[in-house]
């Protein structure tokens, strides 16, 4: 029996709490190439690819911006993020959440814009089973705000886009969800507030995926009968 749509989800700040890990990494990479920027304007990127987050960071300090140093960047970021990716935990309600949604045959997905070699320690956290799709920067052109991620997302889902619901705590994620034509529903979880959110297209705003479980009939899924 069909329980609703299918689910795609953000990883960092939708099922698990790392955006701040995210941000610490960020500074430490740009401090290690000799840039200074305020804390508050790196968290205000999270959530775009790395490409475009470094090149967007770079463009703020007015300073020219070459491949090479986008690229250096994102190493430096990567090798920062190791250092606190212990630190990283899942979500309040994440797993149950997860569980939920395969217990009632929901399929879903995760679609995330960082690497696959930087995720994977939040994705054992959170337990993801076997054989669920997880699509990673690596794996598609263009990441966020490009719809890229949640399209393959739902391809290897075998679903429609335009029927599944994408969740994420940024406006990035929503703007992709929009360009994919997909039901944008935003999380608090992140840091980004309610109106921006709303803003930005989201069907609906809840604090964090414990908070979207007590409300999943909102978004469509049908209780086991």
């Amino acid at each position: 029996m069909d329980r609703g749509p299918a689910f795609l989800f953000d990883l960092d700040g939708t099922l698990v709490d790392s955006v701040y890990q995210h941000v610490l990494a960020w500074r430490q990479a740009l401090e290690e190439a000799g840039i200074e920027l305020a804390v508050w304007r790196i968290h205000r990127k999270i959530g775009m690819s790395g490409g475009l987050f470094a090149n967007a960071l770079l463009r703020e300090t007015g300073l020219p911006v070459s491949a090479e140093q986008a690229e250096r960047l994102q190493r430096l970021h990567a090798q920062a993020y190791a250092g606190y990716a212990g630190g990283v935990r899942p979500l309040p309600g994440a797993r149950d959440l997860l569980a939920s949604l395969t217990a009632l045959h929901v399929p879903w997905a995760v679609a995330t814009s960082g690497r696959r070699a930087n995720a994977q320690p939040a994705l054992d956290t959170l337990g993801v089973p076997e054989g669920v799709p997880i699509v990673t920067r690596d794996q598609v052109a263009h990441a966020k705000p490009d719809p890229d991620l949640f399209l393959a997302a739902a391809e290897r889902l075998g679903v429609d886009i335009e029927t599944s619901v994408v969740v994420g705590d940024s406006v990035w994620d929503l703007l992709a969800a929009r360009r994919a034509r997909a039901l944008g529903v935003g999380l608090l979880s992140g840091g980004y507030g309610l109106d921006e959110l709303q803003a930005a297209g989201a069907y609906r705003v809840y604090e964090d995926p414990a908070d979207l479980l007590r409300h999943l009939d909102e978004v469509g899924v049908r209780a086991a009968e």
